[in-house]
């Protein structure tokens, strides 16, 4: 005889309370970008415990419908409430991780891709029903939330974390090489590389023009002389032994030919040139993932994003869990004889390869 416990009446009310979980999450990640974007985590990290109209003052919103937000964040357990006073309170170790300046990363960034999602919601209906893609003009602001990821994921570390991985790199960026990120979106890292090495001429090629109109921008403003952006496709890149370090973050994946794009890139190489090759890091085998970090969330975002964008193009669909072991082969299958795999100690979400022709 089955046990209490193990009658299927009870796993069904069990699985239905981890169903409630789950919407309540969502909904709770819907108000994280809220909460970004107005700038509220930040605010209430620098007060003390403060009342309703208090933050809402401070934050230059809206006292009701703060207090509505403030009433989320407690039921999720991210702000304290004390109902004797009506004094809510955002503790430091929570804003350690959902501030624009917090020190474990801020993830509240995130939030804003499942709000993305939501917005792409009855496109992506569509394509499950025609086998179509995307094209990135169906997501409003996207690009906007990849800079502000890249910013805390690449730019943040570069000159401490990611050059120093490859030996003798900086001093040759001193010295002046020629530099392309092959999918540079916004160009943060590439902006922060051309201020630090005046010496260095830099190239940043993205498909979106309304990304590269950022990054001229942008240069303009911090009148950089020693770089250039150019919107196009990066389908039949061929510049033979024009660079000296070539890098792209987060964007070989979701293109229309992954595997050209490496293999031209690697073409691209002067001798003794560098390929740096940063993605996500979880395995191309689903059952190694299921304790991978913000699986379903990586998975979601491939599946409203990075999937059908790839097949827009014609593109293979690879989707953003590719897998480390793909696009390692894919390095290998391009002509990279020399290849290195790191795992960062503080970032277990991305992998990087080093590349040597």
């Amino acid at each position: 005889m089955p046990s209490v416990a193990e009658r299927p009446v009870d796993r069904a009310e069990a699985f239905a309370g981890r169903i409630m979980q789950v919407l309540d999450a969502g909904a709770t990640s819907m108000m994280l970008s809220v909460g970004h974007r107005l700038g509220l985590f930040d605010a209430m990290a620098g007060m003390p415990p403060a009342t309703s109209e208090q933050v809402a003052q401070v934050a230059n919103l809206s006292e009701r419908y703060v207090r509505e937000w403030l009433a989320v964040m407690v039921t999720s357990g991210i702000v304290i409430y004390e109902p004797r006073t009506g004094h809510y309170h955002l503790p430091a170790e929570h804003a350690d991780c959902l501030t624009r300046d917090a020190r474990l990363g801020n993830l509240a960034v995130y939030g804003q891709m499942v709000a993305l999602m939501g917005v792409v919601q009855d496109r992506i209906i569509e394509c499950f029903r025609s086998g179509a893609g995307t094209t990135y003009d169906d997501y409003p602001g996207f690009h906007h939330c990849m800079a502000e990821d890249s910013g805390q994921t690449v730019t943040a570390q570069l000159f401490d974390t990611l050059l120093p991985m490859v030996p003798g790199l900086a001093a040759r960026l001193e010295s002046g090489i020629e530099v392309l990120d092959a999918g540079c979106g916004r160009g943060s890292a590439l902006l922060a590389m051309a201020q630090r090495f005046p010496a260095s001429r830099f190239v940043g090629i993205d498909l979106c023009a309304d990304a590269i109109d950022h990054a001229r921008c942008r240069a303009d403003e911090l009148k950089l002389a020693n770089v250039a952006f150019v919107a196009r496709d990066l389908t039949g890149f061929a510049e033979p032994d024009r660079f000296d370090f070539i890098t792209s973050f987060d964007a070989v994946h979701d293109q229309g030919d992954p595997q050209g794009l490496v293999r031209s890139l690697r073409d691209a190489l002067r001798p003794g040139g560098v390929y740096l090759m940063q993605d996500i890091g979880g395995s191309a085998r689903l059952e190694k993932n299921l304790e991978f970090p913000l699986a379903s969330f990586l998975y979601a975002i491939s599946c409203a994003h990075c999937l059908p964008v790839s097949l827009g193009q014609g593109g293979p669909g690879l989707g953003t869990m590719w897998g480390w072991e793909t696009a390692e082969a894919t390095l290998r299958a391009a002509g990279f004889s020399r290849i290195e795999r790191r795992v960062l100690p503080h970032d277990p979400m991305n992998v990087w390869f080093i590349a040597r022709a």
